[in-house]
């Protein structure tokens, strides 16, 4: 059978929240089977545990952010985004504050740390979560329209569209595809760091946001121009990192998807939005297992070949 994965040991760093500004660690151990991804707040007395599910997501605002009894854990999807891309399904998160470490603003700071623990096999099936039919979110009208869908494909890929109205930007490439039958992780997605610019700071430092953020874990641009001295890590890095933040967002569900996810401008609250509609549907999905990994659609079964080849 295709089985689920945890890692072999307990791994450990220190980073900053790019939120809110403040040093944490992170503590990531092996789970047993069917545990999913647990998120605890090892900082609170008592402490306070997240299990990972799309209705725990309380805030969206910059990130995506789950809210227990009174206690948050922050911009969580970069992370979840190297579980998706890595295969792990078991894992518990130990987070000395209320925010996960931005780290150099990607997702590959994570898979480096996932492939310092080791990958585990564990005697229980994968579950995966097939959509049989569309199932699409929208708001706003008109230029300021965004939407996202799920749609049937036998794999995972998605396709997504971006526009800032940035000469930075619009520079580059604003949609792309990513089709994990035929891309790594790693080499395709991993690496793409989030964005921000500096006329906004100020408003977002007053709301409690980006007091972490700098040209260290961060795409930072003026009114013109990128101001990070060595550019961007690939020609279309932008909407690359808005691909990395959905596999995160999308990874809340729990199980790795099968199909096909289109987005035009989407960010964490309409990913949110479309997995609750999606379990809103329940004629929209299947949970399925698979007997050999050659049985599984080929983004999945050369998963293991593919990424973990890199440790």
């Amino acid at each position: 059978m295709l089985k689920q994965r945890t890692i072999k040991e307990q791994v450990r760093t220190i980073g900053v929240g790019v939120h809110s500004g403040t040093k944490v660690e992170l503590t990531l151990r092996p789970a047993p089977p069917d545990t999913g991804i647990i998120f605890t707040r090892v900082d609170l007395k008592p402490p306070v545990v997240f299990p990972v599910g799309p209705m725990e997501i309380g805030d969206t605002r910059m990130a995506t952010v789950m809210i227990r009894d009174g206690a948050r854990v922050s911009t969580i999807e970069h992370l979840l985004s190297a579980c998706a891309g890595l295969g792990i399904d078991n894992l518990y998160v130990d987070v000395s504050a209320e925010e996960i470490p931005i780290m150099d603003g990607s997702a590959s700071s994570f898979v480096y740390l996932l492939q310092q623990a080791g990958l585990a096999e564990q005697e229980a099936p994968k579950k995966f979560i097939r959509i049989l039919k569309p199932v699409e979110v929208r708001d706003g009208e008109g230029a300021k329209e965004k939407w996202a869908r799920l749609v049937p494909h036998e794999g995972f890929k998605l396709d997504f569209f971006i526009e800032f109205n940035h000469p930075a930007v619009d520079g580059t490439a604003q949609r792309a595809q990513v089709d994990f039958g035929q891309h790594s992780y790693i080499q395709a997605v991993a690496r793409a760091r989030t964005f921000g610019f500096m006329q906004d700071v100020e408003m977002l430092r007053g709301i409690g946001l980006a007091r972490g953020g700098s040209l260290e874990n961060a795409i930072v641009m003026d009114e013109y121009r990128i101001l990070n001295p060595d550019g961007l890590r690939y020609d279309d890095e932008f909407v690359r990192h808005k691909i990395l933040d959905a596999i995160g967002d999308l990874y809340v569900i729990g199980h790795p998807l099968i199909c096909a996810y289109e987005a035009h401008k989407s960010g964490h609250a309409l990913n949110n939005l479309l997995l609750r509609e999606l379990l809103a549907h329940p004629d929209a999905y299947e949970i399925v297992t698979y007997d050999s990994a050659a049985e599984a659609p080929p983004s999945y079964a050369r998963q293991l070949d593919q990424e973990w080849a890199y440790n």
